[in-house]
């Protein structure tokens, strides 16, 4: 049977083939053809002015990409599902899957080309599950799945099936132009009696999102503890954008020491968030969050601003400390503004700039040398400031990139600081790295010093600074007064010789 589409489309095709139709009629046939045309043209006409039907109905709980199930979709069948196991006394389980640095793949890629890996990324899902289970699009690179209600479902079951499902999906993907290898992390929560929807999907969500936190290519299951964590967690993310506002974060201090003399030359000032309900956050947690809020330039002002006063205080109380060190991220490097906002702040706080080191991340050396970072640093250590390279040994920096910066100190990871006292390797390895900068010019400063041992031996092979928890952990700007006054009291106490008796 003709549909309405059809009828008018014929009805138009009528009315444009009318003349030829008339002619045709009354060559062939005669004029009573011709008149039945004639007197069909107006219901023909008629017809064609009829309003377009509707297009066909689009399944509101289907993705239009891949045709899996949506977020709609999938949240009554889910709700479904845990009906039914409920009633029956059986089980169920939700994974949450996520295709890992889908951002970055498709500014590499294109979106044609993540079309195609979720377009496969579906199918692979899909073929890894059963018939009776459920499987949805959920999110721009995240889907999920819920297994039909049944018996015996356990956590190593589930653990088998998130790596089988991780196996299929990060096999080859071939595009026209390339081969893609993708990864994916994948929570899942076991569904508990009487569960509501809501509650199990949020459960699967969190395991994932501990799971994408530890890394690529990760699974993780929810347990209670993983949903207090991941309630933390979101706690943490909501208010770190207010953090800074409310005061929250300042600058901790931790102390440098010289090893030729053993008196402080220095301290490095570290963001710490003092959380009302939480207490002090390790950077790790919120340095990331503020990063993602556009808060990284701000945070950096405000530890300038605390470094700066600390600087001046220390000077009215009469200690003799140098200078202090800031950590400048990559985001605020790429600020051609950088060199003019350091020397107004240095003015304002009548601080001369050689008492300012600024501490940049090794990846700098090693990453494209933008002109605007090599000019900002450049600009910096011509106005007097210290030049800190972090964590030096944790990358890939060239001896030509040290040239090219005009880095005045090595920071030496603790990655070969580490039991320097016992280990042959880890001293030779010190000796080379201090070779090279006595080479170049470059002063050097060991972190992560914990043990006495490390820092006689670091002293002993040269190595001019020292700092870590060996010395002392960070704290705030009120203790290291006490602290300083008692290490230089240690100082000037004279050596004990020989043994006590009595």
């Amino acid at each position: 049977m003709l549909g309405h589409y059809d009828i008018r489309a014929a009805s138009r095709y009528f009315q444009i083939l009318s003349p030829i139709l008339i002619l045709s009629a009354y060559l062939l046939v005669g004029e009573v053809w011709v008149f039945a045309i004639l007197a069909l043209l107006p219901a023909a006409a008629y017809v064609s002015t009829l309003p377009s039907p509707p297009p066909p109905a689009r399944d509101k709980g289907r993705d239009g990409l891949t045709g899996l199930l949506n977020s709609e979709g999938f949240q009554i069948a889910t709700e479904m599902t845990l009906t039914q196991a409920n009633r029956d006394d059986q089980s169920t389980a939700c994974f949450h899957i996520e295709l890992d640095d889908f951002i970055d793949l498709r500014a590499r890629h294109g979106q044609a080309s993540t079309d195609t890996v979720l377009r496969q990324s579906a199918l692979r899902i899909s073929q890894a599950m059963r018939d009776i289970d459920h499987v949805a699009r959920i999110g721009e690179a995240r889907f999920a799945a819920t297994l039909a209600a049944g018996p015996s479902l356990d956590r190593d079951a589930c653990l088998r099936l998130s790596a089988r499902l991780q196996t299929a999906l990060e096999e080859p993907v071939t595009l026209p132009n390339a081969t893609l290898l993708p990864t994916c992390s994948i929570g899942f929560a076991l569904a508990t009696p009487q569960q509501e929807t809501n509650a199990f999907l949020d459960c699967a969500a969190q395991a994932l999102e501990e799971a994408r936190r530890k890394g690529t290519s990760c699974i993780r299951a929810h347990s209670p503890e993983l949903g207090r964590r991941a309630l933390r967690h979101r706690q943490i993310e909501t208010d770190a954008a207010f953090a800074l506002e409310r005061n929250e974060i300042k600058a901790w201090f931790q102390p440098q020491l010289s090893t030729d003399t053993g008196r402080v030359s220095g301290f490095e000032a570290l963001a710490r968030w003092d959380h009302p309900k939480f207490g002090v956050i390790p950077p790790i947690e919120f340095l990331p969050l503020l990063h993602r809020y556009g808060l990284s330039e701000t945070l950096t002002d405000r530890m300038l601003a605390h470094a700066f006063k600390a600087l001046r205080k220390w000077d009215r109380l009469g200690l003799d400390i140098p200078q202090v060190g800031v950590n400048f991220a990559d985001e605020e490097l790429h600020n051609p503004n950088l060199p003019d906002k350091v020397a107004w702040a240095l003015d304002r706080f009548g601080i001369l700039p050689e008492r300012l080191t600024i501490e940049i991340l090794e990846s700098v050396a090693t990453g494209p040398k933008e002109t605007v970072v090599i000019r900002n640093i450049t600009r910096l250590a011509d106005l007097g400031c210290g030049i800190d390279l972090d964590d030096f040994g944790t990358g890939q920096t060239s001896i030509g990139a040290l040239r090219q910066l005009p880095v005045s100190r090595l920071k030496i990871s603790r990655m070969f600081v580490s039991q320097v006292d016992r280990d042959g390797d880890q001293q030779r390895m010190i000796t080379a790295i201090l070779t090279m900068c006595e080479r170049l010019g470059i002063e050097t400063l060991a972190e992560g010093v914990e043990t006495a041992g490390e820092h006689t031996m670091l002293a002993q092979l040269g190595c001019a600074h020292v700092q870590g928890f060996g010395i002392a952990h960070p704290m705030p700007f009120a203790e290291t007064i006490a602290w300083t006054r008692a290490h230089r009291a240690r100082l000037a106490a004279p050596p004990q010789i020989g043994r006590r008796t009595g």
